[in-house]
């Protein structure tokens, strides 16, 4: 082997050795998460708040609900009983990096409007079990066997509102492709991405300023090796083509953590009843607080439709 050809190679492995290392740290980076940056994302959901909103949570009468997972998680949820008895129940799900406090605004919301309402805190989030985030790929299992205990709990004639921001947006989205019992009637998606792998590039792009080829495909195969699935077959698009419950989009036109092009791609895959809801000007699920009675109509007619 000539000089230049043995240099050539010892440049390529090591080319190759960081480019792996460099997707072994991302992956990492982006999927695990420790007990002290889960109390970081507790904290930072009643923060994002309005100090009303976080006074009226603490003042219901909040029971916790737990789950087990197949993989061995416990998963914990508040629940909050509607004011007067009824058969509406919405379950939200919050962000990443966040818990299940984030969603008190939108509780609060359904909750004056009649519905029973179950807030979990997604697995390796808040106080459920757990350091490996699913950006709602596994959650969606999860999100199964909450649907399946609100009908234990509360009866077969429970009407069901699946409804999350961002990362749950994409879990409930998820959900909706799985095989649903009939009580679930809607899925409401704010901020919601279409595909994980996606997201990761733009996720590198944005926050650690790297080139996303080759270190996402290079994560991509890793991640199989770590959970059994690759991030590009985590399709939130794909699974939206099975979806049989009417589903409503919504987005902020000038999101620049999820681009709006996602939600025309997750809007052209729904074969059934859609709607969706673009919002001039609005960021990153800011699409309530940019236009708060536009944001309440908009909910309340899609829902008249199912409920």
């Amino acid at each position: 082997m000539s000089k230049w050809l043995k240099i050539s190679a010892a440049t390529l492995a090591t080319g190759l050795t960081a480019a792996v290392a460099a997707s072994v740290a991302v992956y990492h980076n982006l999927t695990h998460i420790s007990d002290s940056e889960k109390d970081k994302g507790h904290h930072k959901a009643v923060s994002e708040n309005t100090a009303a909103d976080n006074v009226w949570y603490l003042k219901q009468p909040i029971q916790e609900w737990r789950q087990t997972t197949p993989d061995g998680l416990t998963l914990r949820a508040s629940y909050i009983p509607a004011a007067q008895t009824s058969q509406r129940v919405v379950i939200l799900a919050h962000g990443i990096n966040h818990a299940r406090e984030q969603m008190i605004p939108l509780a609060r919301l359904f909750h004056d409007h009649g519905y029973n309402v179950l807030m979990p805190d997604a697995r390796a989030q808040g106080e459920s079990d757990g350091h490996r985030i699913g950006f709602g790929w596994p959650d969606r299992k999860d999100y199964l066997g909450w649907i399946n205990k609100v009908i234990a709990e509360l009866g077969d004639d429970v009407k069901i509102v699946l409804m999350g921001f961002s990362m749950g947006a994409a879990t409930v989205l998820a959900t909706a492709g799985e095989h649903l019992p009939q009580n679930v009637k809607a899925v409401v998606a704010d901020s919601g991405f279409a595909s994980i792998y996606q997201m990761a590039k733009t996720t590198l792009r944005r926050d650690y300023h790297l080139p996303a080829n080759p270190i996402v495909p290079i994560a991509d195969w890793l991640a199989r090796f770590r959970t059994g699935s690759r991030l590009s077959q985590e399709r939130v698009d794909e699974q939206l083509k099975r979806a049989m419950v009417p589903v409503l989009i919504i987005h902020g036109e000038d999101d620049q953590v999820v681009p709006v092009k996602h939600a025309k791609v997750l809007y052209d895959a729904i074969q059934g009843p859609k709607a969706s809801y673009i919002v001039p000007h609005a960021k990153h699920i800011q699409a309530y607080a940019h236009d708060p009675q536009h944001y309440e109509q908009v909910l309340s007619d899609f829902l008249a439709q199912y409920l």
